[in-house]
């Protein structure tokens, strides 16, 4: 029973898309530290970015709850065909958050500071959508900000590096909701959901969804110039525009069928894979 519990609870904060933005938050703190920074702060930045995720995500299926059971796409998740309650789901999101509020006291002075800052923005996206077709680019600035907050673990302070793979991971997932959003065009037309696909139409989402994953891609070469990487970091830049433009060739106007594989796979494939060249780069 508690076992079938938690696998609710895991899949109500889709708890495997942590698999997107953990690994760059260790390639934040790993490029920071140009090595292992010691197992707290790899302790830390793991909670931290566990707390994050699960606070945003039960946050968001709690304010989307009534839009969930309207969509035929969504209207099978845990909370609208009744398997949580929302004061679990509440709950859930207040864990999150104390979890996140522990890591961030106790790595650093900054990264204290910057909590409520945090917390502001995990909470504000699940709102944008209903004002703004840039909610793709909140979502992104929101999420992108692990990359720099590995980094801010290490150091305690901002640095043209952290800033330029916060830009390229805002970007890189910037790019993939707004691929994810294809498959609501109508149904967000229909209930004045704000998205770029629904507001723009397929072919202009699909070019805007390449152009800011070119952007990511430049973004993350420019953060190998600043840190002056090696070759194990290059042959990650170019591992990753190939699987960008392997991502990009599922997804055609007319054929949304691999939307999901683009979505998960291929994101997948990114964030380990960079991870990966980043561990061959700086440890031994």
């Amino acid at each position: 029973m508690r076992g079938a519990r938690l696998r609710t609870y895991l899949e109500l904060v889709r708890f495997e898309h942590t698999l997107f933005a953990l690994p760059f938050a260790y390639v934040g703190m790993l490029l920071a530290a140009g090595g292992w920074p010691g197992g707290w702060v790899f302790f830390w930045v793991t909670l931290a970015m566990v707390g994050a995720r699960t606070a945003a995500m039960a946050l968001n299926r709690l304010i989307d709850w009534g839009i969930d059971a309207q969509n035929p796409r969504t209207r099978n998740r845990p909370l609208p065909r009744g398997a949580v309650r929302p004061g679990e789901v509440a709950a859930l999101a207040g864990l999150g958050f104390l979890l996140l509020a522990l890591a961030a006291l106790n790595l650093n002075r900054l990264t204290a500071e910057l909590l409520p800052v945090a917390v502001v923005f995990l909470v504000l996206y699940s709102y944008t959508k209903r004002f703004t077709w840039a909610c793709h680019f909140w979502l992104g600035l929101t999420i992108g900000a692990a990359a720099a907050g590995g980094w801010i673990a290490v150091t305690g302070a901002f640095a043209p590096a952290a800033l330029t793979l916060w830009a390229a991971v805002g970007l890189w997932i910037a790019g993939f909701d707004i691929l994810y959003a294809t498959q609501d065009v109508e149904f967000d037309r229909r209930h004045g959901v704000h998205a770029i696909p629904a507001r723009f139409g397929l072919p202009a989402a699909l070019a805007i969804a390449r152009l800011a994953h070119l952007l990511a891609w430049l973004a993350l070469a420019a953060t190998g110039f600043l840190v002056g990487a090696g070759p194990a970091y290059w042959a990650g830049v170019l591992y990753t525009g190939a699987v960008l433009l392997y991502e990009h060739r599922l997804v055609r106007p007319d054929d949304l069928s691999q939307v999901d594989r683009a979505f998960f796979q291929a994101n997948v494939l990114i964030s380990l894979g960079m991870l990966f060249f980043v561990v061959l780069e700086v440890l031994p």
